[in-house]
């Protein structure tokens, strides 16, 4: 037993060993969850207000040369509003597989659009379509063929994610992460380090496109903060509780 002793009335003050142990270990394991929480929801948070002003921003002329994934200054392009013309190659086209939407499952249709007047190609997020009901059966897909104006937000993928698929050097259709760096590897042609999402209101060959906005995570993140923060506080206070004996006088 602890000896630290307070008297109240009827009762005193004798933490336990064990207890303090597990307050001093709790409750800054807890606020430090809670912080983490809150830093991600003011991440999100700052992407919603980029979100916000790309769609009131006039589309920017995309980027053409930025070929390096390496490329820090990939980072200042994200989420903004941009333009490209050029055709739709539909040799190198591959589908996201497990994207929901309204509980169905399929695919995000990626297709390369070669740039106009370059030799760069660029990788255009036209959207969401269905599975079959044999997963095995890839869906076709329709492209246009004529020339197209795109107009979306500049996607840049995550470098680092978990994978459970065999690495290959050979092309395949369905993929199930958006894997750019190796994407770059097999083409045999310049692929930009920044993808574009077709803005939802595009006629350029698109599908379902209720892109993700943060704004709802923000409020599931603070959510999550709150809760961390309200165990930490119960746990001091079911410390004090469990700390106080009734004195029992004879």
């Amino acid at each position: 037993m602890l000896q630290i002793q307070f008297k109240h009335k009827n009762y005193q003050f004798q933490p336990s060993w064990l207890g303090v142990v597990i307050v001093l270990i709790c409750i800054p394991l807890f606020i430090k969850l809670g912080f983490w929480q809150y830093s991600k929801a003011q991440i999100k948070s700052n992407i919603q207000a980029s979100y916000q002003l790309a769609e009131k921003n006039t589309a920017l002329a995309f980027p053409v040369g930025y070929l390096s994934t390496e490329n820090q200054s990939n980072d200042t392009w994200k989420y903004k509003k941009v333009k490209v013309t050029g055709n739709y190659e539909t040799k190198h086209q591959i589908l996201l597989d497990n994207q929901v939407e309204d509980g169905r499952a399929g695919y995000y249709v990626i297709t390369p659009l070669k740039i106009e007047n370059s030799d760069e190609y660029v990788l255009i997020n036209r959207g969401w379509i269905p599975a079959n009901a044999l997963h095995t059966n890839i869906p076709s897909v329709k492209t246009p063929d004529n020339q197209q104006e795109i107009i979306g937000q500049v996607w840049v993928p995550a470098k680092k994610f978990f994978t459970l698929e065999n690495p290959t050097s050979d092309f395949e259709v369905v993929w199930q992460n958006m894997d750019l760096i190796k994407y770059k590897k097999i083409v045999p042609m310049k692929v930009s380090a920044m993808m574009i999402k077709l803005d939802k209101d595009s006629n350029a060959g698109g599908f379902v496109r209720n892109w993700d906005v943060p704004q709802a995570r923000i409020t599931t993140h603070l959510g999550y903060a709150y809760q961390w923060y309200g165990f930490a506080v119960a746990a001091f206070l079911i410390f004090l509780v469990m700390s106080f004996k009734e004195v029992k006088h004879h």
